[in-house]
């Protein structure tokens, strides 16, 4: 418990306190859902020859994913794969249940692979001594950057977007709705965020933390972006731009946007650092 509790203060508490909140599913475009809880997303991509799952939040989220993916008239035994961001309880604790639910391969980069068949935390991560364990995860898939995941028809494109973690991932897609193409972006954590005195500014458990932070930053930047969805939905917005009709979803300009709140997170983090020498 004392690990978890310092876990969840290294965290906006905003996002902490909304993670398994109550949340309807809704439409994103060309067959993609939202389907997470309130305060850490998933989004479904689904096909008539199965469906890819993004993200499976916290281990109380499956239950409610699961019952949002069905509410939509989907089947979770329909899901072929599970997509992670990255490594982190709030994101990939509830992996497990849902792939015992659907029987799907996870698909992640090495290093957060590693992290999910342990179950155990990466000493390299940047809050590693606040981060509680996890179930871990069979039959996990590492991906390669730039890597195409295919289900039947979908196309989900996989790219290396560490630095909030040393596996961070961020996953693309093209949707079509009435004969529209839109550019489909799940990104995720740019925060430079740290516990137990983990530096951006140089840390010997994982060195090139800043400069991947800084890669990353400028390459969701360079997306084409029409849709985005971040891995905590409140860091794009997202839902108060539902809120105003599903056309309001569409902002050609938010993966830019997302890129420089990183970037001044990050300029905060390492003044932060330096004042402390």
């Amino acid at each position: 418990m004392k690990r978890l509790a310092c876990f969840i203060a290294c965290l906006p508490l905003a996002a902490a306190a909304d993670w398994d909140a109550p949340q309807q599913p809704f439409p994103l475009y060309g067959g993609s859902y939202y389907v997470g809880p309130h305060g850490v997303s998933s989004v479904l991509i689904t096909s008539h020859a199965g469906h890819i799952l993004i993200d499976s939040g916290t281990p109380k989220s499956p239950q409610q994913i699961a019952a949002h993916i069905r509410a939509l008239g989907f089947r979770v035994e329909d899901i072929k794969a599970i997509l992670v961001s990255h490594e982190h309880y709030d994101h990939s604790g509830g992996v497990a249940a849902l792939q015992r639910l659907s029987g799907a391969t996870v698909m992640t980069s090495p290093h957060a692979g590693q992290v999910l068949e342990s179950g155990k935390p990466d000493p390299g991560d940047p809050q590693y001594g606040g981060l509680p364990d996890m179930e871990p995860v069979a039959r996990v898939k590492a991906v390669a950057d730039g890597e195409l995941v295919t289900v039947g028809p979908l196309r989900v494109k996989a790219l290396y977007t560490p630095g909030h973690t040393r596996g961070g991932m961020s996953w693309t897609w093209i949707a079509v709705e009435n004969g529209k193409a839109l550019n489909m972006v799940y990104a995720d954590s740019m925060n430079a965020v740290s516990a137990g005195g983990f530096r951006y500014s140089g840390s010997a458990a994982y060195p090139a933390a800043k400069a991947d932070v800084e890669r990353s930053i400028a390459r969701v930047a360079a997306l084409p972006c029409d849709i985005l969805v971040t891995a905590h939905p409140e860091a794009s917005r997202l839902f108060e731009r539902q809120a105003r009709g599903k056309a309001a979803l569409v902002d050609p300009a938010a993966c830019r946007s997302y890129a420089e709140a990183g970037r001044a997170r990050l300029a905060q983090t390492l003044a932060q650092e330096a004042r402390q020498r």
